[in-house]
């Protein structure tokens, strides 16, 4: 089997990339970096660039399916600008994924895409399933409906499209975890809020097997991908301390100083999102780590 990764040296696509060779698969890689190209028997870099609409079409060559990763991280402050590279990175490299594949001769069969659990409206109390309806009403609920309406498209060109709506990504080398550790580390660490929203997580080796899971089952559909076990921000912040040998001792943070602050960005720490995930588990998958403390532990 044969994958082309976009995305392929971000936090989750390099730990895709290494479980994908650890399976004997082969991978191509998109980059806009000519300098970041390699020519290796199993791991093949191919350039392109959305904005100009560029692709290498070498790259979809005897390529079973594609894990399209890109886009530009949220986690950054949202200047009018900056937004629209946020959307654009990720509807325009679709759109040229998709004429790129109508335009051209191709074994592709599947499409499995990220997507966000931000989709899903602000709620302490209700659980979200894949087939709820609602959309959070946030510019990341915005940008995850543009998002999956790109990837859907795939579906008409006959190709069978997958998108996993991913949850609090928990890694050593990024993520939530690297901004959690910073104030956690000089003991300044404090629940965000109130600290009663949920915070769905899913530690990367986990998110990284689920994008596999869905390629070698051949899965189509929406798949929420988030560890059985959620917490509040408030557990997780001192779970994370705990782990640290911190302590947290601070009062809350109030949502009106994240929002000053933050500004609109503040939705992300702010939201909260209990997330079901009963139906990735449905097809089999087990996960490796279900509880937030065993998670950590390994992590830090």
């Amino acid at each position: 089997m044969r994958v082309l990764i976009t995305g392929a040296t971000g936090l989750i696509g390099s730990h895709v990339t290494r479980l994908c060779h650890e399976k004997g698969i082969d991978v191509h890689y998109l980059t806009t970096s000519r300098s970041k190209i390699e020519k290796r028997e199993d791991y093949k870099g191919f350039y392109w660039n959305p904005r100009e609409n560029n692709i290498d079409l070498e790259s979809i060559k005897g390529v079973d399916a594609i894990i399209n990763l890109v886009g530009a991280s949220i986690a950054e402050r949202w200047t009018k600008d900056y937004k629209r590279e946020i959307i654009e990175s990720r509807t325009e490299s679709a759109k040229l994924l998709f004429e790129t594949l109508s335009q051209n001769e191709h074994s592709i069969e599947q499409f499995i895409s990220a997507s966000a659990i931000g989709i899903y409206p602000s709620s302490q109390e209700k659980l979200y399933f894949e087939d709820d309806e609602g959309v959070d009403d946030s510019f990341v609920g915005k940008v995850v409906v543009k998002w999956e309406s790109a990837v859907n498209n795939f579906q008409d060109i006959g190709i069978d499209v997958t998108k996993i709506r991913i949850g609090l990504v928990l890694a050593q080398d990024g993520g939530l975890l690297k901004k959690l550790k910073e104030p956690v580390g000089f003991n300044v660490g404090a629940p965000l809020g109130n600290g009663k929203q949920w915070q769905s997580w899913i530690h990367v080796e986990d998110l990284a097997n689920i994008f596999v899971h869905t390629l070698e089952n051949e899965l189509s559909g929406t798949y929420n991908a988030v560890a059985p076990n959620p917490v509040t921000n408030k557990a997780l912040v001192k779970c994370v301390a705990k782990h640290m040998g911190k302590s947290v001792w601070l009062p809350n943070v109030p949502a009106f100083v994240l929002r000053t602050v933050l500004g609109e960005m503040s939705t992300i720490v702010l939201s909260s999102q209990l997330v079901s995930n009963k139906k990735i588990e449905s097809t089999g998958y087990t996960f490796k780590y279900t509880q937030l403390s065993k998670a950590l532990e390994d992590l830090l």
